[in-house]
């Protein structure tokens, strides 16, 4: 991913601020000012030859008379001189630049081609052009045009709109609320969201992302970016521009990325509350509790309206409320009487805390004279430890700012009516619903991978070369069933599946010709009659090469469930079991149709379409019926290229086996099913194996640390893992090496892991050249590692290797890099 250097722009040491003025409205004036009035403390240099002082500091006439080179330097300067400032920024040194020019002209665009040519060289990182900025607030660093000063917080705000990006910081700061960082990204000419993404994955400093988007310039980078952040930690995204024929697609690319879309920009602002305080929903319901029965009403409705559920308790917590407070009734909502004390909340939430079924706490009051709002908020803070399922809050009539602000200080989000508080939480829920998605382990690759997929490939290629651009009938049937689907010849129309019956009828080219179905039985009328009586839903299939997203998948249901329209989804490949579950449970069908058997097919037809990249396009029927799953008339579009999969597929072109001491080893990429062998082999490593590896001492990994490890993005990393197969059936994986390289392809990081007991057999060297090649393949120049200079085994299998040693800043770790290009 291209993170390189954006440490600059976030955590920048010096700033030099170019075309810096004193006239007032300028946009040199407004960014000389907000640096200043933002107080950060590192050196700022502005540079404007018309001035020789600004507001006390020395001016300088020229970028080549700056003291040193800045961390990032600001151009508030006509577009004309861009290129040249660039130029000496990056001779200088200077690692980032902020465009913050207007980019809309014709001039300007043309500069900024000459600009990122000029920045190239020196691996200088671009914002912009017509970026309003970039905004650490903790530091100080208010770089940019905002029209506000921005105060600290824990939630991320990135956007590709500057006025978009002015309001929410308005409206957050008359609120009292902050950001970690804040960004707008302008035209991306160089740094675009799938960087920033990336970054804030692993900043500590920011809990959450807020994300505002219309378009998706590098699909690829920013999947992978947008996955490994909601790995961590909420990603919330708000599409503008919605209305487009692509927001289907766009809303499957953000659920299989693991981010949680929002519908308004109202819900998006109610994040920055609760996001801001680090609460995650640990539980997917909730107890309201409030005194008034009215209250307690309007906060039920918005939570039903929300799509959230009222927790169930259990005896046992009906009890315990029934003895703190014998007067009201154990149920939930919770109604403890119009003359309820403040204290009478605090001893809800004593009586339920212990039970874990209650789920979250909303308070929902409206200030009365026995129970004022800031006596209650008091009560809350006093209580807030004991509920760690979450507590959230809603104060009609407001609440005093001292008593906000304390709230918010003990991590109790705040908010204004019931119907935010409730839309608030149910994000929250999508968002750990999703991160479980995300880390869950799927099954294996399909059962069906063809044998002969070399001869497949082959096949497809040699027809492509030939002229042909399409395959049907019989042609088509037989690649589809290499991949373990059945083909039936064809489907009549049926009038509760039109949809269905026109991509059958525009696949009939030569049904003539057609289809020997499955097992020689296909293509008679009989059999498709039967398998028309017998069907529970035609689904239309459809594979388009989307100028984006690559070749995504469209999956189309005639209406069913008093659902007036059809069903429409897409679907990114590759598609695993676990992926193709989440499509099918989304369908009205679900209740209705054989899960195994659907699951299995359109897990197969991702896999042809990942094996054979020159299936450019895709119309067919899935007729689904009770006990199996067919494919009826199948087309596809062949060309000699399309477009990249957004994701990367398991890339089964590395997978060899070969015989190693006495045993039949495979080395392959890592895959999400070796998560428990993966377990394995961390355990059956010493504590002092696992200390040098790690750089510390290691007890365990849980789950979501070694999904991290064994779910990897195959276009960002690579992990070959030796394993052997038991009389058991079981993979045993022996060790695994690893590789991590940086968005120019220029260095990529190694690491080596092997199984205590097999060490010193030469597995470390095996595994070690392999990944050599691999990133020679690849182009990469150099790789590097960090090994601690007692791992004597280490260095040494480095040195045999070819790698150069040398000091780094910790005197206890040495350096190793190899040149391969």
């Amino acid at each position: 991913m291209t993170i390189r250097n954006l440490d600059a722009l976030f955590k920048p040491q010096s700033v030099a601020v170019i075309g810096a003025s004193s006239r007032p409205g300028s946009l040199g004036a407004i960014v000389w000012q907000r640096v200043l009035a933002g107080g950060f403390s590192g050196p700022v240099w502005p540079v404007n030859p018309k001035y020789d002082e600004l507001d006390g500091h020395r001016v300088f006439g020229d970028v080549a008379d700056l003291p040193e080179a800045p961390s990032v330097a600001l151009l508030c300067t006509p577009s004309a001189v861009w290129p040249d400032i660039v130029h000496k920024l990056g001779s200088l040194g200077a690692r980032a630049a902020i465009v913050i020019g207007d980019a809309r002209s014709i001039e300007a665009s043309a500069a900024i081609g000459d600009v990122l040519v000029a920045a190239r060289p020196h691996l200088l990182r671009i914002v912009g052009p017509g970026s309003l900025g970039v905004i650490t607030p903790a530091l100080g660093a208010q770089l940019g045009a905002a029209s506000c000063t921005v105060k600290p917080g824990g939630v991320a705000w990135v956007s590709q709109s500057n006025a978009l990006t002015n309001a929410v910081l308005g409206w957050a700061d008359a609120r009292g609320l902050g950001f970690s960082h804040a960004i707008a990204l302008g035209g991306e000419a160089d740094v675009d969201a799938g960087d920033v993404l990336d970054y804030l994955a692993s900043d500590g400093a920011t809990r959450a992302i807020l994300l505002e988007l219309s378009t998706v310039r590098a699909a690829r980078k920013f999947m992978s970016a947008a996955r490994a952040a909601a790995r961590g930690k909420p990603v919330l995204v708000l599409r503008t521009g919605c209305a487009d024929s692509d927001d289907a697609l766009y809303a499957a690319a953000f659920r299989r990325a693991g981010m949680v879309r929002v519908e308004t920009l109202d819900d998006l602002l109610d994040e920055i509350e609760t996001l801001g305080l680090g609460r995650i929903a640990a539980s997917s319901t909730a107890t309201l509790i409030a005194a008034d029965r009215g209250v307690a009403a309007l906060a039920s409705d918005a939570f039903a309206s929300a799509g959230a559920q009222l927790a169930r308790w259990s005896d046992g917590a009906k009890q315990a409320l029934a003895l703190a407070l014998p007067h009201v009734t154990p149920s939930n909502p919770v109604l403890l009487g119009d003359d309820a004390h403040a204290a009478d909340f605090g001893r809800a939430l004593d009586a339920l805390a212990p039970h874990d079924e209650t789920g979250a706490a909303f308070i929902v009051h409206a200030s009365t004279h026995r129970a004022p709002a800031e006596e209650v908020a008091r009560v809350l803070i006093e209580r807030q430890r004991f509920t760690h399922r979450g507590m959230l809050a809603c104060f009609f009539g407001g609440l005093d700012a001292p008593a906000r602000d304390a709230l918010r200080t003990h991590g109790i989000a705040v908010h204004s009516t019931p119907h935010r508080l409730a839309r608030a939480f149910a994000r929250l829920v999508d968002y750990r619903l999703g991160r479980e998605l995300l880390m869950q382990t799927p099954q294996g690759l399909p059962a069906h991978v063809p044998v002969a997929l070399a001869a497949i490939q082959a096949r497809v290629r040699d027809a492509v070369a030939a002229g042909t651009t399409a395959f049907d009938g019989d042609e088509a049937a037989r690649l589809v069933e290499c991949f373990g689907l059945r083909v039936a010849a064809h489907v009549s129309s049926r009038p509760e599946s039109e949809a269905a019956a026109t991509t059958a009828r525009s696949a009939q080219g030569s049904e003539a010709n057609e289809g020997q179905g499955d097992g020689g039985d296909g293509g008679t009328s009989s059999f498709d009659e039967r398998f028309e009586d017998e069907a529970i839903v035609d689904v239309t299939v459809e594979l388009e090469d989307d100028a984006d997203f690559g070749p995504v998948f469209r999956f189309t249901a005639p209406p069913t469930n008093g659902v007036p329209a059809p069903f429409c989804t897409y679907g990114l490949p590759p598609l695993n079991p676990v992926l193709a579950r989440e499509i099918v449970a989304r369908s009205p069908y679900a209740d209705r149709v054989p899960v195994e058997p659907l699951l299995q097919a359109l897990t197969a037809l991702s896999e042809m379409v990942c094996a054979v990249e020159q299936i450019a396009g895709m119309s067919a029927v899935l007729r689904v019926m009770p006990d199996r799953v067919v494919l009826v008339a199948p087309r596809l579009r062949i060309a000699r290229s399309r477009g990249r999969l957004a994701i990367v597929p398991y890339p089964r072109h590395l997978e060899e086996t070969l015989d190693w001491k006495g045993k039949r080893l495979t080395i392959r990429p890592i895959r999400p099913e070796d998560e428990a062998a993966h377990r394995a082999l961390i355990a059956a490593m010493s504590p002092d194996d696992l200390r040098l590896r790690f750089f510390g001492a290691v007890r365990g990994f849980d789950h979501s640390q070694l999904a991290r490890m064994t779910q990897i993005d195959y276009d960002r990393e690579m992990a070959l893992i030796a394993v052997e197969i038991d009389p058991n059936g079981d993979a045993q994986t022996f060790g695994v090496v690893r590789i991590v390289a940086d968005p120019d392809n220029e260095c990529a990081e190694f690491a080596v892991a092997v199984r205590s007991d097999m060490k010193g057999k030469g597995l470390g060297t095996l595994l070690l050249a392999r990944i050599i090649d691999y990133a020679r393949t690849r182009g990469t120049r150099f790789v590097t590692g960090e090994i601690l200079r007692e791992n004597a085994p280490m260095l040494a299998l480095a040195r045999a290797n070819g790698f150069e040693m040398h000091a780094s800043d910790d005197p206890s770790v040495i350096a190793v890099r190899l040149a391969l290009q």
